[in-house]
């Protein structure tokens, strides 16, 4: 998401820049900005569910663990289908566009990484903003150190990144292992049920009670940032290497044939009916384990789809045009979101029952991504790149000193 959309045709349309980018290169920006586009409207899939919960991410990791009753069931599917899927996808595409900038710095003869510590220091601030003032689930901040570390791994040699690729996903099976025997080893305890959060700073408090409880709350809130980490350093890598192998050019057919396979063929049957059927007992293998299989399904889908087709179509273009301004639409889906659920805004969260969840929670979904889609059309008829892009390129700019 940091590297702007001219820059990502540059990397595309440069004569001699990929083997057959005549053909490929406007099909393979194409499928870039969708699969932007989707990765962004795809966690909001699974973010808009903590949302409407009236105990905002808490109540919703209790939910977990719930029984399937009723609308639960189809709670549970429709959280299933998302959880974990646009997360992969979007650090996928992280490790993408850090391949891209690698690329461009080379043929400029520029060193590599260079100033982007300067990049990765701007998203660092933008993911403390977006947690403390809007979302305690951000994923910009881990993602800006996760992109330092593989920006100066991508300087190393081919084998050297390889290394790091599997060792850091030995890693992160190893803790996913680990949890697995300590679940099945650890004596069962009777857990009391958590008494409701009193004061509830999602429902009644204001917007600084939650700026307070989040920053009150930052560790157990970034746990995730840092148990993810290894998987992250090994997925940002697998996009890299991916994009070099030329999975969006018409000669990664057979790459494309096997990530689709696994993913849609192997990992994503396990996923659904693990998640389903597992519910909370079962959450971090999927979310963490079969759910990365299945987003290189769907980036290998898009791909085919725009390598094959000759025309963007109407959806297409609505989704490159949320890719084109995706960490804008990032930022702002979850602060619309917040308007309309939670207590210092609407409070609709607070207002609908639990049997109405569901509904609820599907049409505010769709409610968000029209508003987000909508935004995303109307600015970029005037501008070339989304707000919170064009603050992060000028700051740069200044930063790096850089001529605009």
């Amino acid at each position: 998401m940091t590297e702007s959309i001219a820059e990502t045709r540059a990397a595309a349309e440069r004569p001699g820049a990929v083997k057959g980018a005549a053909p490929g290169g406007r099909s393979r920006v194409i499928a870039l900005d969708v699969l932007r586009g989707i990765a962004i409207l795809g966690t909001l899939g699974t973010n808009i569910w903590i949302m409407t919960n009236r105990e905002g991410i808490i109540g919703y990791i209790d939910e977990l663990n719930g029984p399937a009753t009723g609308w639960m069931w189809a709670e549970r599917v429709l959280q299933q289908l998302a959880q974990g899927k646009f997360l992969g996808l979007l650090t996928v595409m992280f490790g993408i566009g850090l391949a891209i900038q690698q690329a461009s710095a080379q043929r400029g003869g520029r060193r590599w990484p260079g100033k982007y510590p300067i990049r990765a220091g701007l998203l660092l601030l933008d993911g403390l903003l977006n947690f403390v003032f809007i979302a305690e689930f951000d994923v910009l901040m881990g993602y800006a150190v996760t992109g330092l570390v593989v920006a100066f791994v991508l300087a190393t040699s081919d084998r050297a990144q390889r290394r790091w690729m599997i060792v850091m996903a030995g890693i992160h099976v190893a803790v996913l292992t680990a949890i697995a025997l300590a679940m099945v080893f650890a004596p069962q305890q009777n857990s009391k049920p958590r008494p409701p959060l009193d004061p509830n700073p999602f429902a009644d408090g204001s917007f600084w009670d939650l700026v307070v409880f989040r920053v009150q709350n930052a560790a157990p809130f970034r746990v995730e940032t840092i148990f993810v980490f290894a998987m992250s350093v090994a997925l940002f890598l697998l996009g890299a290497r991916l994009f070099r192998a030329g999975v969006f050019r018409p000669e990664g057919a057979r790459i494309r044939k096997w990530l689709m396979l696994i993913g849609f063929g192997v990992a994503a049957p396990i996923d659904l009916v693990a998640g389903v059927a597992g519910g909370g007992d079962l959450f971090l293998f999927t979310r963490y384990g079969t759910a990365p299989f299945v987003a290189l399904g769907i980036l290998a889908l898009v791909a085919e789809f725009y390598l094959r087709k000759s025309h963007v179509g109407f959806l297409g273009r609505r989704l490159t045009e949320v890719g084109r301004t995706a960490l804008s639409c990032y930022i702002l889906q979850n602060l619309v979101a917040s308007i309309f659920c939670y207590g210092w805004g609407f409070g609709l969260a607070a207002r609908f029952s639990a049997d109405a969840r569901v509904p609820f929670t599907v049409g505010m979904y769709l409610l968000v991504s029209l508003i987000i889609v909508t935004g995303a059309h109307l600015w970029l008829r005037r501008f070339e790149r989304g707000p919170v892009e064009w603050a992060w390129h000028r700051s740069y700019q200044a930063l790096a000193r850089e001529k605009a």
